[in-house]
């Protein structure tokens, strides 16, 4: 299992018991700059109606001086607390624990810890320094008899060190440091910490994130070096597609700043900082860029640089001081890119004397490790990437547009070489390799690389096919959480298009924990947001990448705080936003005082690569109401009473005015697509006595294609939870289950490993689909990923739940045998598992202490139903509040049941996918 594969399935414990506790949603995070961290912790117990009554927070140092005592809390509810102690010191590690009780007074404890950074950009002293700008224009000239090397038009990357000296091993010591660009700390030889692609990209021009190390076992007594590689990165490489600005979007060349704290035995305290006594010299990495590639020229290595001891001679020059301005560091909050799996060949053919293909079986971001042997000093070994094999079983790079995605070693006068790329990543499942006479699986590895944000979910079922497609939504995911959400991480694009973001994000949340890696990008979101309230369609901010946000894209600024805040519970998610989500909603109205979206739409994507496009006043309108409904949503949940009646009248008006310009009497919604009905109906546009209607039209224009789907991005996410609601869930389980295209399993039926761009990326018939657009490991259309949780297996929250305080367990069956879907929300483990044999469906739930569920239980029997054995209604815990068609519903406490019914598979086969309206909940 993955390092960031932490799939949670429940606790052997008897008593109330807190567990997986988090500091701003991190595991004991190192450099915390929040003044009043959120401390929270999860439940769990082996006792059925288990509850916390009341709870109590200790927050201590080190030294075990007590800094706050939040007292006993009576609050049933809680899973969380606000620090509200005195003010936190810079640089200093806390340990806090919680007492939860239960109402019999049984008390369960758990501890952990957080350390705070800087706190205060005041509190740097760094300076920021690079190489000699002039040396890094020098072009190397080729060796005699030598291939001209291909740089791109790129630098160097380039080394810097710093030699200082200790009385003694130090009891203590941090390293804080960030780059305008990409870092590798070291520290008399070794590396620092285990962060990839570091510090991550941020737009360098509001925000720089800076990380936090705890080195203490790696400075010693005597004579210390701490050094640095520095690349190009995001800062001053290329970045996207635009070809009148490739690259250098923020900077020219990159540059360091780092502080190393070091504390000894004594009290005595010294820094050592970036400044002007450092030394640098170009490093053997001739260039790296996240694009094109790196390129390591081994002939330039010079052994022992970051360690004691070394010369610094040969190259070495003063480094030069940049700058001191520190008002834009910021503590990094979400979770490092690290290598987080490594993926072994799957086969080597070999393509000619020295050329070979390798197939990894998995389309995956990240590099190669590479090994190689008998190689002489100047030879060349290629690598280059790629997600696809053409007809002829070529290495298919067209789609990669220009990005290059090529690795280069030249050899040095070492016999064995292991060669892996530090300062750029590539998207694929192939790699070519050119210049080795003989290549093993044991040679070459694939190395993950991703957010390493905790594996919360876990899903499966009786088909495999659909297994495989929630296995390839993971890996789509992973594959585009590298440092921003991104679309895609192959091609010359690679950016944080905030429609893919907002569209998947139900997913992902049930995926992985992601609240951390979020609330980090959604400080790009709100600082790209123009003085004119008007979000962008990327973040971080790019110039020239279409920066006024679509209807859909800039509509993410309201729609992921908002869903963050029903899953994590966390209220900041909404404090945070806020201001930015009405700014949003109130340009759009100044723009469009007629309430129907058609001025100041930015490029306007409508429903992007739908085959049956839908008119784009519906899309934009339907967003506009969306937003405004949730920006009410949110100021109501926040307190800020006027500012929600403000938005929610205007919210109403807007919902009129939809039905009045695009709908019909007889409930046809303008454009008669797909997406025109999905959008009219989850936004809830349509007036009560119309939704009917509409929603058996959209019925009939899935039957009638196929059936199938015909949204794009927008739509796709809505479809299967849409018709369930409306009692069609037997055409949600068509859909799911359709193999030609468009479908979610035709690309599986191709080979396809993660989720494609097109539902057509490639076909028999006519090959590959154009080349400018044509990623074969884009997110958006796995947005279905929501429903194999929500709807196969039945695990998700009632309509107004918060973090899973009320579970809505109501599988969807379909023709499937068994499902099951576990998730590790902020309460604690939630479950729901469902089995049909013999007549018989079984179905088990776990709902965590404190919270409790809405349970649908399949049936055409309902006085049949029973629970671990017994008649339903004398089971404990468990309230029979109501029948419908085809189903028992129930109200349950905490704790693990297991009910048993008549399986209803011969009846109605919307009955059999426990479709019809749901009774009233009492």
């Amino acid at each position: 299992m993955q390092r960031s594969e932490r799939l949670m399935t429940g606790h052997p414990t008897t008593a109330l018991t807190p567990y997986g506790l988090r500091c701003e949603h991190l595991a004991e995070p190192l450099g915390v700059d929040e003044t009043a961290p959120l401390l929270s912790w999860r439940l769990a117990s082996g006792r059925r109606g288990d509850a916390p009554a009341r709870y109590r927070v200790r927050v201590r140092t080190e030294a075990g001086e007590q800094v706050w005592d939040s007292g006993e809390v009576n609050d049933p509810a809680a899973v969380s607390a606000r620090y509200a102690g005195p003010v936190l010191a810079a640089r200093t590690r806390y340990h806090w624990e919680v007492a939860v009780t239960a109402g019999d007074g049984a008390t369960g404890e758990a501890a952990s810890w957080f350390e705070t950074g800087q706190l205060s950009p005041a509190a740097w002293r760094a300076s920021w320094i690079a190489h000699d700008v002039n040396d890094l224009d020098v072009v190397d000239a080729p060796e005699e008899g030598e291939l001209a090397l291909t740089d791109h038009g790129l630098q160097h990357a380039v080394r810097l060190r710093r030699t200082f000296e200790t009385p003694g091993a130090p009891v203590r010591a941090r390293l804080y440091v960030t780059a305008r660009g990409l870092y590798e700390m070291r520290l008399n030889g070794h590396r620092v910490g285990d962060a990839e692609l570091a510090p991550g990209w941020t737009d360098y021009r509001d925000r720089i994130d800076y990380q936090a190390y705890d080195v203490t076992a790696l400075v010693g007594s005597g004579e210390n070096v701490l050094a640095a590689t520095l690349a190009d990165g995001w800062w001053s490489g290329f970045v996207g597609f635009d070809p009148r600005r490739a690259g250098a979007h923020y900077g020219a060349f990159p540059e360091l700043l780092a502080e190393l704290h070091v504390e000894h035995a004594n009290g005595d305290r010294e820094v050592v900082a970036t400044d002007g006594t450092w030394r640098t010299r170009r490093s053997p990495v001739r260039y790296a860029d996240l694009l094109m590639g790196e390129c390591h020229d081994l002939r330039l290595e010079t052994h022992g640089w970051d360690a004691p001891g070394f010369p610094e001679t040969d190259g070495w020059r003063p480094a030069q001081v940049t700058g001191t301005d520190h008002d834009l560091l910021t503590a990094s909050v979400a979770p490092p890119v690290r290598a987080v799996q490594e993926l072994a060949a799957r086969t080597v053919t070999r393509l000619g004397a020295d050329r070979h293909l390798v197939d990894f079986g998995q389309n995956f971001a990240g590099r190669v490790r590479l090994a190689a042997r008998g190689l002489t000093p100047g030879h060349r070994v290629t690598i280059r990437h790629g997600e696809a094999l053409d007809d002829d079983g070529a290495l298919y790079t067209d789609n990669l547009r220009t990005a290059d995605a090529t690795d280069v070693l030249i050899a040095g006068a070492g016999a064995e070489t292991v060669f892996e790329p530090r300062f750029t990543y590539h998207g694929f499942r192939y790699a070519e390799v050119t210049g080795l006479p003989a290549l093993s699986l044991a040679d070459i590895t694939g190395v993950v690389l991703h957010n390493d944000t905790p594996w919360a979910g876990g899903f499966a079922c009786s088909d495999p096919d659909v297994e495989r497609l929630h296995q390839a939504i993971g890996w789509g995911q992973r594959s585009n959480f590298v440092s921003v959400p991104t679309d895609c991480p192959q091609r010359d694009e690679r950016l944080g298009w905030l429609a893919d973001a907002q569209v998947f994000l139900p997913t992902a949340c049930l995926n992985a924990d992601v609240a951390a890696f979020f609330e980090g990008w959604l400080r790009e979101v709100r600082g790209a947001q123009s003085p004119d309230g008007c979000f962008t369609n990327v973040a971080p901010r790019l110039a020239g990448v279409a920066d006024e946000g679509a209807p859909g894209w800039g509509d993410a600024g309201v729609l992921v705080p908002w869903h963050l805040y029903r899953v994590y519970g966390d209220e900041r998610f909404l404090e945070r936003n806020l201001d930015a989500m009405c700014a949003w909603v109130d340009h759009v109205h100044r723009h469009n005082p007629d309430l129907v979206w058609r001025h100041r739409v930015g490029p306007h994507f409508a429903d992007w690569l739908a085959p049956a496009p839908t008119p784009r006043e519906v899309v934009a309108t339907a967003y506009f109401a969306r937003s405004t409904d949730l920006t009410a949503r949110a100021a109501e949940v926040l307190g800020r009473t006027e500012t929600a009646r403000r938005y929610g009248t205007l919210a109403g008006h807007i919902r009129k005015t939809f039905a009045d310009r695009f709908v019909t009497p007889d409930g046809v919604v303008a454009g008669d697509t797909q997406t025109a009905y999905l959008l009219a109906l989850a936004f809830d546009l349509l007036p009560d006595d119309l939704a009917p209607r509409a929603a058996e039209r959209l019925a009939e224009l899935v039957e009638a294609a196929g059936p199938g789907v015909t949204t794009g991005f927008l739509g796709v996410s809505l479809v299967a939870p849409v018709l369930s609601a409306h009692g069609r869930p037997d055409l949600a389980h068509a859909l799911l289950r359709r193999t030609d295209p468009p479908s979610w399993l035709f690309p599986l039926r191709h080979g396809a490993t993660t989720i494609w761009e097109r539902w057509d990326g490639y076909t028999a018939e006519r090959g590959f689909q154009a080349a400018a657009m044509n990623s074969f490991n884009h997110y958006a259309l796995g947005s279905i990923g929501e429903w194999l949780y929500e709807g196969v297996a039945g695990l998700a929250q009632t309509p107004g739940s918060t973090g899973y305080r009320e579970l809505l367990i109501r599988p969807r069956p379909g023709d499937l045998t068994w499902a099951r879907a576990s998730y590790e929300s902020v309460r604690g483990t939630v479950r729901a598992a469902w089995t049909r044999a013999d007549g018989v469906l079984a179905l088990e739930l776990s709902v965590p202490p404190g919270s409790a569920a809405v349970v649908h239980v399949p049936t055409g029997d309902p006085g049949g139903v029973r629970e671990s054995g017994v008649p339903v209604a004398d089971a404990a815990g468990v309230q029979v509040a109501g029948t419908g068609p085809g189903t028992l519903l129930c109200r349950v406490t905490s704790g693990d049941y297991h009910f048993t019914a008549d399986d209803i598979t011969a009846g109605d086969p919307r009955l059999a996918a426990a479709g019809g309206p749901p009774p009233a909940v009492p």
